[in-house]
């Protein structure tokens, strides 16, 4: 059951990362690089929650990982949050890598 819920929050997260920036989306292909800080800023609520959670399973699945802290990623979510407001011209991907160090 567990899996599938996580299948499940995959697919909607990288659904919700295409249509939470509709510039993106309707000219082609993009790369996770693309967005900038401000881009995931301007949303707010469950939008912005989903990116964020992309972002972390993004960088959790490229690290060849499969255990996470729930405590730690929110306080990256944190961190990632305070570094996306102080620097919104920065890669979004690039924050969070950041912060995950």
């Amino acid at each position: 059951m567990m899996s599938s819920k996580r299948s499940v929050v995959g697919v909607a997260a990288v659904a919700c990362l295409v249509m939470v920036t509709p510039g993106y989306a309707q000219d082609g292909n993009r790369t996770v690089g693309q967005y900038q800080c401000r881009d995931v800023m301007r949303d707010s609520g469950a939008n912005r929650d989903v990116v964020i959670a992309f972002l972390h399973g993004f960088l959790l699945g490229k690290s060849g990982r499969t255990e996470f802290n729930l405590d730690g990623l929110h306080k990256q979510t944190d961190a990632f949050v305070e570094r996306c407001l102080s620097n919104p011209d920065e890669k979004a991907v690039d924050a969070m890598t950041t912060v995950k160090q």
